[in-house]
């Protein structure tokens, strides 16, 4: 290839800006995209056609007075459904916000229009993030583009498949657990869990506060680096955002990794299928061979990941959830006092799954229980930061499967709520310590389907992660 490909955002964004392609264009390629695909994978909960038109306009107008549209001009973008965007419809995939329409917008979105992107759609998801294959959505599943009878995992599902499929060169997900990294795997993408506090929460519908993230999805890792670099940044709207402007990532990520020191993590290797550990040990041989030093690494504390995410992330999630009450915004039923009221809405408008939750986080936080369950839990979680610290000290970067398994059928684990927490066994740790992680497509299993290794590193080093990315993708 002499060139980038003419698909990805930073071809189109320089192609918009040097006035060789017309935005309304390629938002039109795109949307014949969605219209040929669309009904078959319901990677979307709506369509902003008109408003990414005229989005589109704004970018060319801009172009033509001679002015920069900024560095993702006329690029389309997918918007996970529970990132706020004013006046338009956010439902989070639940019937309790069906028809919603936030007064504000999330400040992630903000940057992305400023930065000229064309927002078109916002896409499907687990109801309030909650799941791992899509299949929670209160308005049905999206389909895996590489065989639709197949989940695309989730709960960033959506916009996995927006992008997988071509519907969007990127898109934003959410990762509290894997949310971001676990789709992006199964539907052979690139998914960005940034550090903490990197990327402003302000306008994320909270799932689970402490653990919460915004981060990129994309089909390169050079467009996932833009996308991060766009949103990234303090923002005086999310206390918990990193005060210091944070280094620009994409002009980093051809340093290559001569010299990094990668760790194989031996304890997420448990439990995964077979043909997932044998591309991971090729993408360990694909770094040794790029000048990476590969070595195995334990971390003991990891295998707890699990059991401390299910105890922290639904107490958190309980506690979060208790507004939606039918009467302050959304689903209202009426009964014949407030409480009653209270009970019906949420019987109504909350799914199984959100309800399993917020009475597992409820139980964890109720008197006589907390010490035993969520403070235990807590601890946990401090001694897997503690690990990974630990771990840090010998090596650079560390290296595991995304996933345990390739995209499972629908139904496959429906039924059995551990089988499917499981499918976030390898990127849970990395949310409870707060570091960051990608996912990034290396090669496909037994059945054909993408196979996704994670690269994790220690807190606001995505430069380096995102170069041992790059050579992954190019190794492939």
């Amino acid at each position: 290839m002499t060139g980038p490909d003419p698909a990805t955002a930073l071809a189109i964004a320089a192609d918009v800006r040097s006035g060789t392609r017309k935005a309304v264009d390629v938002l039109e390629e795109h949307l014949a995209a969605v219209a040929a695909r669309e009904p078959e994978l319901h990677a979307f909960n709506l369509v902003t056609a008109d408003e990414a038109r005229a989005a589109a306009e704004a970018v060319d107008a801009a172009v033509a007075a001679g002015r920069d549209p900024g560095p993702l001009a006329g690029v389309p973008v997918a918007l996970k459904d529970n990132l706020c965007t004013r006046g338009i419809p956010t439902t989070c995939s639940s019937r309790i916000l069906e028809g919603w329409r936030p007064p504000y917008t999330a400040t992630v979105v903000e940057r992305v229009v400023a930065a000229g992107g064309v927002c078109i759609g916002k896409t499907n998801l687990d109801e309030f993030a909650m799941g791992s294959s899509t299949e929670n959505s209160a308005f049905g599943p999206s389909r895996n583009p590489h065989d639709p009878g197949r989940v695309p995992g989730g709960s960033s599902g959506g916009s996995a498949v927006a992008v997988a499929a071509g519907f969007a060169p990127l898109a934003l997900g959410s990762d509290t657990g894997g949310s971001i990294r676990q789709p992006a795997a199964l539907c052979g993408i690139v998914g960005v869990k940034p550090t903490y506090g990197l990327v402003s929460r302000y306008g994320l519908v909270a799932f689970a506060s402490s653990l919460d993230q915004i981060g990129p999805m994309a089909t390169t890792v050079d467009d996932a680096a833009l996308l991060l670099d766009v949103i990234a940044g303090p923002d005086p709207m999310d206390s918990t955002s990193i005060p210091d402007r944070p280094r620009p990532v994409l002009d980093q990520l051809d340093r290559g990794v001569d010299g990094l020191r990668v760790g194989v993590i031996e304890e997420m290797r448990d439990g995964c299928a077979p043909d997932v550990l044998a591309r991971l040990d090729a993408a360990a041989a694909a770094l040794e061979a790029a000048g990476a030093k590969v070595q195995t690494v334990s971390i003991p504390a990891v295998r707890f990941g699990l059991t401390a995410y299910y105890l922290i992330a639904p107490a958190e999630a309980s506690s979060n959830l208790a507004r939606y009450d039918g009467v302050r915004y959304g689903l209202r039923v009426d009964a014949p006092d407030t409480a009653a009221m209270n009970a019906a809405t949420r019987a109504a408008g909350f799914g199984a799954e959100v309800k399993r939750r917020i009475m597992l986080g409820t139980y964890a936080l109720s008197a006589g229980y907390y010490d035993a369950y969520y403070g235990k839990a807590q601890r946990v979680r401090a001694l897997i930061a503690k690990g990974f610290e630990e771990a840090y000290r010998d090596v650079d970067l560390l290296l595991s499967p995304t996933s345990p398994t390739t995209a499972f059928a629908f139904g496959a684990k429906t039924t059995d709520p551990y089988a499917m927490y499981l499918s976030d066994v390898c990127t849970i740790p990395t949310n409870l310590a707060g570091h960051p992680a990608v996912s990034v497509p290396f090669g496909s299993g037994d059945d054909g389907m993408p196979v996704g290794v994670q690269l994790l590193a220690p807190a606001l080093e995505e430069a380096t992660m995102l170069r041992a990315a790059r050579v992954l993708e190019a190794a492939r």
